[in-house]
């Protein structure tokens, strides 16, 4: 069976999801889970399903890899759990030619092509750095208001009130780990 994953980050992108789904039935995929949840969430319950439901034989095909995986290391995996499985996976758009990994250059290209993917966020992240120490140097860095802790006497009275720390969460919209925090100080 032929397999599609279309995933965006937002669900701002639905024109974006909805041009990976076309593409992929288009290339005869037979059913297509799509989602619209960060690339960086472990927790992705359409890939899981469909890693799930794939069986001897069955194709994979995705319109590009950061759509499938968060990393180099996460590509890998996938690959390494779909050959475990007797899958296999098909990139649609890298410039402008399929990697299949049935044939042995696809895989080689798909690790370099991670490797640099994962390379370019690490020098992005390392720029980044670079800024905000020198506005810090500058005085011009102040980071971000702690959001949290200014709520903290409404978090204390929620609290003091019954109501409980994932729906304190939820109304003022922080992590469960600030309200913790906030209740601590």
């Amino acid at each position: 069976m032929i397999f599609g994953y279309a995933r965006t980050s937002t669900h701002d992108q639905q024109h974006g999801l909805q041009a990976q789904i076309d593409e992929l039935k288009g290339q005869g995929c037979e059913r297509v889970y799509s989602e619209q949840v960060s690339g960086t969430q472990r927790d992705r319950p359409e890939l899981t399903k469909l890693l799930d439901n794939l069986r001897q034989g069955d194709v994979l095909y995705v319109t590009k890899p950061d759509r499938l995986a968060r990393n180099t290391q996460h590509l890998l995996e996938i690959i390494e759990l779909l050959e475990q499985k007797g899958c296999s996976l098909v990139i649609l758009s890298m410039g402008g030619a399929q990697l299949d990994t049935r044939n042995a250059t696809s895989k080689l290209m798909l690790t370099m092509l991670g490797a640099i993917a994962e390379f370019e966020r690490a020098l992005m992240k390392e720029r980044q750095q670079e800024g905000i120490a020198k506005a810090k140097e500058q005085g011009k860095y102040r980071g971000r208001k702690p959001t949290a802790m200014a709520q903290s006497q409404d978090i204390q009275k929620m609290k003091s009130e019954g109501v409980s720390v994932t729906d304190i969460a939820k109304k003022l919209n922080i992590s469960r780990m600030s309200v913790y925090r906030a209740l601590n100080d």
